[in-house]
């Protein structure tokens, strides 16, 4: 009988599920904060429930010689070291759905809050003051609400804010027409968004492309009177150019569950009237607490029981037999997936993936995963190999998959091919002898190109001396190159670079790179 602890609170209910699955488990819900007797009775478990008091740090890890899983009852995994975890075979799993209705009504309730000054006006009314004048509100109905990330939680705020007949559009990149039309909400570039909401809400992960997306710049975009609510990262928005906007008055006012630096002191945002703030209680519900309590009881009896993987953060569900042959393809099918990833700028439509040859014969659910992970977490950043499928189907993207026997020179490759409301992307890549994946054709062009930590990628029109060109620009911009593999379609026509760099690209240099005589295009692309 497999053996569980509980080292951080949990609902009771969440305990008996353990035991009704016939899994022991130990309820010790003070343990976690104790180090030393945590790290001392880690040893004889075979899975670890928690919240975010137990630290499950490398050391703990080290400790830890019987344990096959660990589950967070909730999202958010920075208390496990995950890739010590990943290292020693530990599956690691969330739920990432488990708050989202929470999170969801949360924003609505802030909503509602700075629409007609909640706050403010309980504190006046409580001092005696009866200030009925002063706080003059504003309706919700038929105004315009701006989701800035139209994923799980966003389409959840988007139903609530229809269902207060307000008007609502979206900007989320990987939102399709198909998609949208279902949700019931207008799909729009950013800078429209700005343009017309009354009340704007923010609902995307924090990630490069997303940091600080409410700027000053795109502030100054917005209509004057403007209402932002963030319940979704600190990061999202630059707080002293939102201090300026709400100073102004350009913006009427803000509602914030999130900041930049957490528990959030002394913040400049407090001394401001028109600001609500909150400490990050989007997930803060009875309800919501139970439903990721018995959500992490029924995935890690699951795993521990039969096998099954739900909500992983560091690898699908793959076999002992199988981990050696079928990892490298795995690794290969996330390249393809992040290389087309972080070349696509619109709308992901349809996944196309096709296994030829080796591949073609092995258990293809874990590289379908991993091409899905791979093409999202570019724009999604908060997605694994597990989820990936769910959130694929949620945001209306088909993804088709074909196997079929050896017919080319390669023993084995994987094709994927992206399709967006623009074009059509494809790249091919296999595996050589010595277990690293290569890139073989790009755009139907052939090449050849092992894939490294930073490389560039360049088309460009096929004309004698532009690789001349290309290269002595890189050393102009001190760009040391490690291999440059190049492909064309036919002479005179459309020509691949793709470089292999030390260090990154900044803007500055890749705008250059851009701007050299004959290029399309220039992405610098990260593995």
């Amino acid at each position: 009988m497999p053996k569980v602890l509980v080292s951080d609170k949990l609902s009771p209910t969440a305990v008996q599920i353990f035991k009704d699955n016939g899994v022991e488990v130990d309820y010790l819900p003070d343990l976690g904060k104790d180090k030393e007797k945590f790290l001392e009775a880690i040893g004889q478990y075979d899975g670890l429930a928690i919240r975010s008091a137990s630290k499950v740090t490398e050391k703990i890890i080290a400790a830890a010689t019987n344990l096959k899983v660990i589950g967070r009852a909730g999202i958010g995994v920075d208390n496990v070291d995950i890739p010590a975890a990943t290292k020693k075979g530990i599956i690691v799993m969330n739920t990432p759905f488990g708050n989202s209705i929470t999170t969801a009504e949360h924003a609505i309730a802030m909503m509602f809050a700075l629409a007609r000054q909640l706050p403010e006006a309980d504190a006046s009314t409580r001092a005696s003051k009866w200030e009925k004048n002063r706080f003059m509100g504003v309706e919700v109905t038929n105004k315009t609400l701006g989701l800035i990330g139209a994923g799980n939680i966003g389409s959840i705020v988007a139903d609530r804010a229809i269902g207060l007949r307000m008007k609502v559009i979206a900007y989320d990149p990987f939102l399709t027409p198909e998609r949208a039309q279902t949700m019931g909400v207008e799909k729009v570039e950013l800078d429209e968004l700005l343009a017309r909401a009354d009340f704007i809400t923010l609902h995307t992960p924090l990630i490069d492309a997303t940091r600080n997306i409410l700027n000053a710049e795109t502030l100054a975009k917005t209509k004057k009177g403007v209402r932002i609510i963030n319940c979704a990262r600190g990061g999202l928005i630059d707080e002293d150019a939102l201090y300026n906007a709400l100073k102004s008055g350009h913006v009427a006012g803000a509602a914030l569950d999130v900041f930049l630096v957490e528990p959030a002191e002394n913040n400049p945002l407090f001394e401001l009237p028109n600001v609500i703030c909150t400490p990050h209680l989007g997930a803060s519900t009875t309800e919501a607490q139970e439903n990721v309590a018995l959500q992490v009881a029924e995935q890690i009896s699951a795993y521990l029981m039969t096998g099954e993987i739900t909500n992983a953060l560091n690898f699908p569900s793959i076999s002992a037999e199988e981990a050696p042959i079928i990892t490298p393809w795995v690794k290969l099918a996330e390249a393809l997936g992040s290389f087309a990833g972080q070349l696509t700028e619109t709308a992901i439509t349809g996944v196309k993936i096709e296994f030829e040859g080796v591949p073609a014969g092995l258990n293809t659910r874990p590289m379908v995963a991993a091409a899905i992970n791979g093409v999202l977490k570019p724009s999604l950043g908060d997605i694994n190999m597990v989820s990936a499928p769910q959130i694929a189907k949620d945001r209306g993207i088909t993804v088709e998959t074909t196997t079929r026997d050896q017919q080319g020179a390669y023993e084995g490759y994987i094709r994927l091919t992206v399709t967006t409301e623009r074009q059509t992307r494809a790249v091919a890549g296999t595996i050589f002898a010595n277990g690293k994946p290569r890139v073989i054709q790009v755009k139907d062009i052939n090449m050849e190109a092992e894939l490294t930590p930073s490389m560039l990628y360049v088309t460009n029109e096929d004309k004698p001396g532009h690789i001349g060109r290309l290269g002595t620009l890189l050393g102009t911009l001190g760009i040391n190159i490690a291999n440059f593999n190049l492909g064309r379609a036919e002479v005179g026509g459309d020509a691949i670079a793709l470089v292999s760099i030390d260090g990154t690209l900044t803007e500055e240099q890749l705008a250059k790179i851009a701007a050299l005589e004959g290029v399309k295009q220039a992405k610098a692309v990260r593995f």
